[in-house]
This record gives C-alpha cells, sequence and structure tokens, in this order.
C-alpha cells in the first residue's frame, strides 16, 4: 500500500446515510477493519443497525450543509450511502431532494475541506438497458422515456456526480449497485421483506421476472475496495448472479421449509397493478406501491457484466444461495428474540 493511501486510512471517515441497509454494512465493515468511523443520522433514524459498532454518531441531515460541515471535518474519505427509494410517491420532489440536493451538498462539502475520496452509491437503474446481452458501464441511459421519477432523480444525482468529478475534481468513484440481499436488514428494505415473508410461507405469489443480485456484504466490501482501488471519476456495476422470481422464491422456501409462492405471469401482474392504482385513487390514496412502474422495474434489468469491478477493485461477490440461506437465518433470529 502506498504511503498516500496508508494515510487516507490513518484519518477518520465518514459514512452518510448509515441507519440505512447499504449505510449500516459499511459502516460495521469499516469498523470491522479498525477505522475510525463516523457516521451521520437524522435524530429520527432508527439505530438498530448501529447497535454495538464503535461509532462517533453525529446527528444531521444532507439537506443542512453545517451539520455536513461538522461531521465531515478532518475526514480522509466520505460513503454517500444516502438513498430517498421511495419509488411510490405521487410528489416526487422529496426524490429529488434527498438524492439530488442531498449528494450536491455532501459534494460541496468534501470539496470544502480536502477529502480525499468519495465513495457514492449510485444504481444498476443509471444503466442502458441492452437487449443482445449483458449491461456494462459503458452503455448510456436509454430508457428516459419508460423511467418512473425515481430513477430519473438516480441518473440526476449520478450526472451531478460525474459533473463533479470531471469539472471540479472531486475524487469521487460511483458503484451501481443491483438488488441487495442479505442479514441485519432491519428495516426490511422492500426485498428483504419479500424474502422475509417467502422463506416464512408468507408470500402468495411472485410474478414471472428476473432481477440482478448482490449481498449486502459484498456490496460494503466493493465501496472499501473503491476507496483504495477504484478509479475517480469511474463507476462500477455491483451485481453478481442474475436470478429469475421462480429459483429465487424456491432457495428461499426453502430454507424457511416452506412451500414456494404461485409464479403468475407478466402481463397478469400488470392487470393486477392497474386495477389497484385504479382502486386506491378512488379511495382517495396518493403513495400506494401496487403500481404498473413497479412491475416495470421487478424485470427491467437483466444480466450485468461486473467483470470491471472484479478487475480493478478485485471483488469476489459470495453466490445468492448463500445470501439468501444467511438472510432467512438472521430474520428466522429477529423473529425468535421479538417472541422471547
Amino acid at each position: 500500500m502506498t504511503d498516500q493511501r496508508q494515510d487516507i486510512l490513518d484519518k477518520p471517515v465518514l459514512v452518510t446515510g448509515a441507519s440505512g441497509f447499504v449505510g449500516s454494512h459499511t459502516a460495521r465493515l469499516l469498523a470491522q477493519r479498525g477505522r475510525k468511523v463516523r457516521v451521520m443520522l437524522r435524530r429520527s433514524s432508527k439505530q438498530d443497525a448501529m447497535s454495538g459498532l464503535p461509532v462517533d454518531i453525529h446527528y444531521g441531515d444532507v439537506l443542512d450543509p453545517e451539520s455536513l460541515r461538522a461531521a465531515m471535518q478532518g475526514c480522509g474519505s466520505v460513503f454517500h450511502c444516502v438513498v430517498d427509494a421511495r419509488f411510490w410517491l405521487t410528489d416526487s420532489a422529496p426524490l429529488y431532494r434527498n438524492n439530488v440536493d442531498g449528494l450536491v451538498n455532501t459534494m460541496d462539502a468534501a470539496l470544502e475541506l480536502d477529502v480525499e475520496r468519495f465513495i457514492f452509491t449510485s444504481t444498476m437503474g443509471t444503466l442502458g438497458l441492452n437487449p443482445d446481452g449483458p449491461v456494462t458501464e459503458d452503455i448510456p441511459f436509454n430508457w428516459f422515456d419508460r423511467a418512473p421519477e425515481y430513477i430519473r432523480a438516480r441518473l440526476a444525482a449520478e450526472n451531478r456526480f460525474f459533473d463533479y468529478c470531471a469539472k471540479r475534481g472531486l475524487p469521487g468513484v460511483a458503484l451501481c449497485v443491483a438488488n441487495t440481499y442479505g442479514p441485519e436488514d432491519y428495516a426490511p428494505t422492500p426485498h428483504g421483506a419479500m424474502l422475509r415473508d417467502v422463506s416464512r410461507g408468507r408470500a402468495g405469489f411472485t410474478m414471472d421476472a428476473g432481477a440482478p443480485t448482490v449481498d449486502i456484504r459484498d456490496v460494503a466490501e466493493a465501496a472499501l475496495a473503491a476507496e483504495v482501488r477504484g478509479r475517480s471519476g469511474e463507476r462500477y456495476i455491483i451485481a453478481n448472479e442474475f436470478i429469475s422470481n421462480r429459483e429465487f422464491c424456491a432457495l428461499a422456501a426453502a430454507e424457511g421449509g416452506k412451500p414456494p409462492p404461485r409464479v403468475i405471469p407478466m402481463p397478469v401482474a400488470y392487470a393486477m397493478a392497474w386495477l389497484g392504482e385504479r382502486w386506491m385513487r378512488l379511495r382517495g390514496k396518493r403513495d400506494f406501491m401496487a403500481r404498473a412502474d413497479a412491475v416495470f422495474m421487478a424485470n427491467a434489468f437483466r444480466e450485468m457484466d461486473s467483470s470491471k469491478a472484479r478487475r480493478d477493485l478485485d471483488w469476489h461477490p459470495r453466490p445468492i444461495a448463500e445470501t439468501i440461506r444467511d438472510a432467512v437465518a438472521w430474520y428466522a433470529g429477529q423473529e425468535a428474540k421479538n417472541h422471547a
């Protein structure tokens, strides 16, 4: 390791969005590696994922530049893990405030305080679709007409990130992360809740779809590797296996000792979403997850080529079967605790 890299590793590091799935696992791995970890949380954030971790908690908000500067002072690296993934919001303004404005505020503070590495948690949703083969980092975004506002907000954030890298010298690396699964999913995430419910026999059906997946612990490994190995101004696909819902649910159900849910065709799923949207609107509901956009997103992404991350970051993700096994065991342990 060069002296410059060792100097970075000796300084405190800030993790924003540390109460979330990616942020908490990133903070946990940094702490396990003996780093001086600061986390920035809102006072309203649940801190279950931080319990027992040797981290310095700073309360603040990425929409509050003063609190950002206070938390970031003296840090060598920043891991920006703030993600507002509420794709079901009718009013998309919060998606842009949290995902775009919050990122800009964090990058401004990082430049002002001479942060040496900035690791940005982006999403596979900013990548271009490729009907002829695996998706790579070089395919430009090419489905704006089909993209819901959540994806547009994440794309706007990533575009601002690369603009800061190219024009303002931000020493940043972006990680385009696939659907995450794994243990310590306290919220849980929508993907994790589906896995949990399937393992408990509580999911009535799943769509005949599929998606790229990645273990949350491997996302944290990629983030730490990007800090020392990643090339500034580059993005890396952090995705492992593409798996159908049918196979995924079969694995999850088997781990929980339950029968797998019924698989419904995509046209049926779209029809159910269409009816669900109209029923919710008739009832005066504005924000709900039963949307045609959600059905489209469930099957939009195909195979992803993560060879760049494997090569540049020396990244070696674990099999999805291991991820499912460990996640189901963790959910079972949490349920046992709650009923003890």
